[in-house]
């Protein structure tokens, strides 16, 4: 610890609060020739592993992103979809766009009964619930277009990892015992991630011979595998015996798509993240314009003043939220106008400070809009090429539909649109749901400062922002700001985790602010990664202990 506050000190960033630096329960990762942080020991291990041989930081992310779907496959894998933002040590910025597709014979009422009500559990659980899958297809293009190792190559350290095995961990048995009727539904899913219908403890040995299969296929005959070949014929198949939707013809025709990323800045730091169809960036930015206009550092770190305002800026970004997002492709979104300051300076006049506000309408972004979205991975290399990466199935364990003989749990993702006609976030044929997913960049003076985010659905749009606070103003190192006590709000309760005290919950009640307290380090608040990059070069990683997360990085 001391060789650690000696190195912050060096590089302007050890005035945290002296309570905060006690009590982080995971040590801060450091290296300066590159740095992996996932959410899982395992995966972190096979970045770093990547980055050995040669890899660049994209090369290393794909590994760790297929690493994850054997690892922590409960929240990401081949049967999902994600996003995936890049910097070269060039300044060249690439955004993949892999969100999963509505299959073409989707409809806006498909999960409506006769009485005009959603069907329960129709858009979560079961054939149905399944989005045409998009990640293979966007950690390709990322691997082509960025990366310098081949297919086979980021895939070899994952085939070892599933057919070897490993010990169970902690979250997993947790996630496993949370959906054991779930799985219990799907016999291919029970077979895999149940000891006879019974929940694996922790410290079970787990084999993934099957998705180890699947992985094997495509490290030899390459993407065309999983969306017109082999695997594609088993999807569909699985489709049919479950009266789903997706077909091979959907499968064939998915495309990842590469996309502008959104930006603004914040006290001087610029902030680049996902687009929509994510609304994750946006409405970080947007929250963060708005708090931008409070002087948070002299309101404090979490007092009742400082948590009031966050509050009420979130809800107003999540009111537009609401209204304004969905797919580009089929819907126009005014991004400018809701990332823009004007626009959050109109938005900050509506802020009582006094009292909470009972209901927040939607704004009207048209003015300002002129031209001007689990599991997350972070990775920086040491040419500085630096990569922000989440991807999710949904739901833990997804729709339960497994594959069966190819090991790849189906993601749940069409939950994701409005279940019924008339949003700008209804289904379609072939648009892509609203996702929260929001891997996210931060530079300062044009070099890369941060790379960082986190899963947790609608709590990534409420988590960065804080995250991002911590570090700019209060000042903590990365691991600090990961672990620091999480609030989430969207429109009238805040959520909160047990260890912002008593009085301060006191004193928001006293604002008018309903509350929820959840456990004192919740998973409902996501699982944080991030990696800090200080002046002179050192990397600090951030790993969040509400998951397995882990952050490690190379000083050789």
């Amino acid at each position: 610890m001391r060789r650690l506050l000696a190195v912050l000190l060096a590089v302007g960033l050890a005035a945290i609060p002296s309570w905060v630096a006690a009590q982080t329960i995971n040590p801060i990762a450091t290296g300066r020739t590159g740095m992996v942080a996932s959410a899982t020991p395992l995966a972190t291990e096979i970045g770093l592993e990547i980055l050995r041989k040669g890899g660049n930081a994209v090369d290393a992310a794909v590994a760790t992103a297929f690493a994850l779907g054997v690892a922590e496959p409960a929240a990401s894998g081949l049967g999902g979809g994600g996003f995936i933002l890049i910097r070269l040590a060039n300044g060249q910025i690439g955004f993949i766009d892999y969100r999963e597709m509505a299959p073409k014979a989707a409809k806006p009422t498909m999960y409506l009964g006769p009485d005009g009500k959603v069907i329960p559990n129709s858009t979560t659980i079961g054939h149905l619930a399944v989005g045409v899958p998009g990640t293979l297809a966007g950690l390709n293009l990322a691997l082509t277009r960025y990366g310098t190792m081949s297919l086979r190559q980021v895939l070899a350290p994952s085939i070892a990892l599933a057919e070897r095995g490993y010990a169970v961990p902690r979250t997993m048995a947790g996630l496993i015992r949370d959906n054991i009727e779930k799985l219990n539904q799907f016999p291919a899913a029970k077979a895999v991630y149940t000891k006879d219908g019974l929940p694996y403890e922790v410290g079970d040995h787990i084999v993934l011979r099957d998705l180890a299969r699947s992985y094997r296929l495509i490290a030899s005959g390459g993407p065309d595998v999983f969306y017109r070949g082999e695997i594609a014929d088993a999807i569909a198949a699985e489709m049919r015996r479950g009266r789903g939707l997706i077909t091979k013809d959907d499968l064939a025709a998915y495309q990842p798509k590469v996309r502008e990323p959104v930006r603004s800045t914040y006290r001087g730091y610029e902030i680049i993240s996902s687009p929509p169809p994510s609304s994750g960036g946006t409405h970080v930015i947007e929250a963060l314009n708005i708090l931008e206009g409070f002087n948070m550092a002299q309101l404090g770190f979490q007092t009742p003043q400082a948590l009031h305002v966050l509050t009420e800026a979130l809800k107003r970004s999540f009111a537009d939220r609401a209204k304004f997002m969905a797919d580009p492709d089929f819907v126009k979104v005014p991004v400018a106008g809701l990332t823009a300051k004007a626009y959050a300076e109109t938005l900050r006049k509506t802020i009582d400070l006094t009292r909470a506000s009972a209901s927040v309408a939607p704004g009207d972004p048209a003015p300002y809009d002129k031209p001007a979205n689990t599991s997350h991975i972070s990775v920086v290399d040491r040419a500085g090429n630096i990569v922000a990466l989440t991807q999710t199935i949904n739901f833990f364990f997804a729709s339960g539909v497994l594959v069966p003989g190819y090991g790849i749990m189906l993601n749940d993702e069409m939950d994701d649109f409005v279940p019924t006609p008339g949003s700008a976030n209804s289904i379609e044929p072939g648009k892509r749901p609203l996702s929260s997913m929001a891997p996210t960049l931060v530079l300062k003076d044009g070099k890369p400062f941060m790379t960082l985010g986190t899963p947790g659905a609608t709590r990534i749009i409420s988590a960065l922002p804080q995250i991002i606070m911590n570090v700019v103003d209060y000042k903590m190192d990365i691991q600090s700001a990961i672990e620091a006590p999480r609030i989430h709000a969207m429109t009238r309760d805040i959520f909160l985790e047990s260890r912002i005290s008593e009085d301060v919950r006191t004193a928001l009640r006293a604002l008018g602010h309903p509350l929820q307290v959840r456990g004192a380090m919740d998973l409902y608040f996501g699982g944080a990664q991030a990696i800090l990059i200080a002046p002179n070069g050192v990397l600090f990683g951030g790993a969040d202990p509400r998951r397995d997360g882990f952050a490690k990085g190379l000083w050789d």
